[in-house]
């Protein structure tokens, strides 16, 4: 056989493997075995890893579903689906499980669960400082995830806008940085927790704020903000870049926090005057427009799920995950995120750095911008604060988070199997070293199974003692596994490392009408 036929030889065996990959990938979801799916089969399947029907990414795959299936009810058959998974890598990986959880919907209950510890908690009150957010209801409670892959989840009180508060403060810094760059920004602003109240009368040693998440500092980043514009046109700048970092949806305004943030602003105008002082401001800053602007910021008003995809985007660098665009360089969000470590939970920032250990910003609406760097995004909303003035549950959310997951930035310094790492399948989860497939397999979990084959995965795949699928199916006596790596043809005569094979131990585990299952294949 010449190079060339074997290397058309070989690409025809690949084409046949990637085609019955397809076809398992296929048949795992077509439950009815009818040989077609319907759309709200083929959504619910990539839901359960996380993408969404309205993901911005999917609109060639919806509109191709329009022009071919109009609106008859014919189901998506094999060749449509095939054209799809071909034209969407979005589909592709989510169907496979190949995003950064893979088990999303596991990863989802694992949320869940910790919301409804967390419920009960209703201790602390609300901001009752500002009068309009002292009539927010406490009972609300919202928590949102958006990973890196654009993989979505929300729970709770999700439709509820609520106002941004003290979460605008890395985003202004991030306008603002991108601007003018590192230099010139901190020229204005130091990059050091205060040890003080957010709010306190106090400056560094050079006469500058500590830092840009209190809210001296804060006051500052805005009278960076396109500091030569009209006082409109910064807002619009403000406004565009939460819609760029929210994935496309526009935040609104709250009109009457922002007139009762104003009314009882004292003390921000103290903090204003007080840096005029010391000269921290850039020349020819009106004290008052910038007052104005930084009260505005605080009053826009969003939802949990937005505020996720805004954390998600800082998780990723920068890049929204839902649509692809860089709205902040990889540098600046590397700073914003050191700053959210250090500075962002109030007094409380360097004990949520210590038993924590992610970036979190807080703000007195009872938001909260969690930041899993190159995982995802986080946002808990929950309006009763402690005396720091940190959302009690979102504190407790965090903590549990932590508990659960190995979310701390130095988890991977120790071997720690209590905590979960969601990147990981769930049978990955169980033993690091074991492949997923001779788990699933043990647990008669078929649909995982055809994932994992989806993937391209050997089926004849062994763990460390060489033991198969089909070793593990077959002690486990589940029989449709067993069924189906049968009809999969897989090797039936394979050996563990002790030389056991599948017969073996049928044999040895007493299941009879396995054994015969083997003994009749290895006949044909």
């Amino acid at each position: 056989m010449t190079t060339k036929q074997k290397r058309t030889k070989e690409g025809k065996t690949s084409e046949s493997i990637k085609n019955l990959a397809l076809e398992s990938l296929f048949s795992s979801i077509d439950m009815g075995k009818t040989g077609k799916i319907t759309p709200p089969q083929f959504w619910k399947e990539l839901k359960s890893g996380g993408i969404l029907e309205d993901d911005p990414r999917l609109s060639e795959v919806r509109e191709s579903f329009i022009k071919v299936l109009g609106s008859s009810k014919k189901g998506i058959d094999l060749e449509l689906f095939t054209e799809t998974i071909q034209h969407s890598a979005l589909v592709n990986r989510g169907l496979k499980g190949e995003l950064v959880i893979p088990d999303f919907s596991s990863f989802c209950e694992e949320i869940v669960s910790i919301f409804n510890d967390v419920k009960s908690n209703m201790s602390g009150s609300v901001a009752n400082y500002i009068p309009q957010l002292a009539r927010v209801n406490p009972k609300q409670f919202a928590v949102s995830i958006c990973t890196i892959d654009g993989q979505r989840f929300s729970y709770g009180d999700v439709n509820k806008n609520f106002c941004l508060q003290s979460t605008c403060k890395p985003i202004n810094y991030c306008i603002a940085h991108e601007e003018l760059g590192e230099e010139k920004v901190h020229k204005h602003i130091g990059r050091e927790p205060s040890g003080r109240s957010f709010n306190e009368m106090a400056l560094n040693n050079d006469g500058l704020p500590h830092n840009p998440l209190i809210n001296a500092g804060a006051i500052m980043c805005t009278s960076l903000i396109k500091n030569d514009s009209p006082i409109a046109d910064r807002f619009d700048k403000v406004i565009k870049t939460w819609t760029d970092l929210s994935g496309g949806v526009e935040p609104s305004f709250n009109n009457s926090v922002y007139l009762s943030e104003r009314q009882t602003s004292d003390r921000n105008f103290a903090l204003a005057y007080f840096m005029r002082e010391n000269n921290a401001f850039p020349e020819n800053t009106d004290l008052i427009e910038t007052l104005e602007f930084y009260f505005q910021c605080c009053s826009i008003e969003v939802k949990s799920s937005s505020m996720a995809s805004v954390a998600a985007t800082l998780a990723n660098g920068g890049v929204n995950p839902l649509t692809g665009k860089k709205v902040f360089s990889a540098g600046t969000s590397k700073n914003c995120l050191s700053l959210m470590n250090s500075c962002g939970m109030y007094d409380f920032s360097g004990e949520y750095a210590f038993k924590i250990g992610f970036p979190a910003k807080s703000g007195v609406s009872g938001a909260m911008l969690i930041v899993i760097p190159n995982v995802m995004g986080i946002c808990v909303w929950s309006p009763n604060l402690d005396e720091l003035g940190n959302s009690v549950r979102g504190v407790e959310f965090s903590k549990k988070l932590g508990e659960r997951f190995n979310f701390h930035n130095y988890d991977s310094l120790i071997n720690n199997n209590e905590k979960l790492d969601p990147r990981k399948s769930k049978y990955e989860n169980r033993i690091d070293n074991v492949i997923g497939l001779v788990y699933a397999a043990s647990f008669g979990d078929i649909d995982e199974i055809k994932k994992i084959e989806a993937r391209g995965i050997d089926l004849n795949s062994s763990d460390y003692d060489g033991r198969t699928a089909l070793h593990l199916a077959v002690s486990e006596g589940q029989t449709e596994v067993v069924e189906y790596l049968l009809l999969r043809n897989v090797n039936v005569q394979a050996k563990d490392r002790w030389g056991g094979t599948p017969m073996e131990d049928a044999k040895r585990s007493n299941h009879s009408n396995i054994y015969t299952l083997l003994e009749q294949h290895i006949a044909k």
